[in-house]
């Protein structure tokens, strides 16, 4: 990116957290938001040198008929071998940072104040260059996994290998510069995210 850029927070959380809540809060009071998990369905679409490789580290088992990424098959082939994801995150995150940046150099020619980028796997990946500030989303384990079940219809034992498999809670507050903690109602999360709306385009002035 050249020239002046917007200040970046990195948006992250745990699993079932409320991070989509949240960016959509900040996207309402007109901040530009990036997702990670969009960049990884773009890096693996049809055609894609991302999705070959994917294929070709884990087989035809994991393409559907129609030659898609089948994520059901993957999700269950990773979340039961820390190898096989170790193996896909390395194919993934690389090509997932550089269309995030590709993304934030488009975003900044609207010259925003400060875009939000979420993050899921931050902890995980660890902090990009180009990020100014890491926000938080904070619940405890035992509301991600109440969370999880209600929201993906999993058994028990998918939820709690989903959740061992990222970063521990500790692991994610240590990366913070701010935390929103999401265990209260709506009201209090649209507050907490008109403060740090406030702050964030103050840091941005300097």
């Amino acid at each position: 990116m050249t020239g002046p850029r917007p200040l970046v927070v990195a948006l992250t959380g745990g699993i079932a957290s409320g991070k989509s809540t949240v960016a959509r809060l900040f996207a309402e009071r007109g901040v530009p938001v990036l997702d990670a998990d969009e960049a990884a369905r773009a890096v693996v679409v049809p055609g894609s040198e991302g999705l070959a490789a994917v294929a070709e580290a884990f087989g035809r088992a994991v393409l559907t008929p129609a030659g898609e990424l089948d994520r059901a098959a993957l999700r269950q082939r990773v979340f039961s071998d820390p190898e096989a994801r170790r193996r896909l995150e390395a194919i993934l995150h690389p090509r997932i940072e550089r269309h995030l940046h590709e993304a934030l150099a488009a975003a900044a020619r609207s010259n925003p104040p400060y875009v939000l980028v979420v993050i899921p796997l931050l902890a995980e990946v660890g902090r990009y260059p180009w990020i100014d500030r890491v926000l938080v989303v904070d619940v405890p384990e035992e509301v991600q996994r109440q969370r999880l079940l209600a929201r993906d219809r999993i058994d028990a034992t998918l939820a709690e290998a989903m959740i061992a498999a990222q970063a521990r809670r500790a692991e994610r507050l240590a990366l913070a510069d701010d935390v929103i903690d999401n265990g209260g109602g709506c009201e209090a999360l649209a507050l907490r995210v008109a403060e740090l709306d406030r702050l964030y385009r103050r840091l941005a002035r300097g």
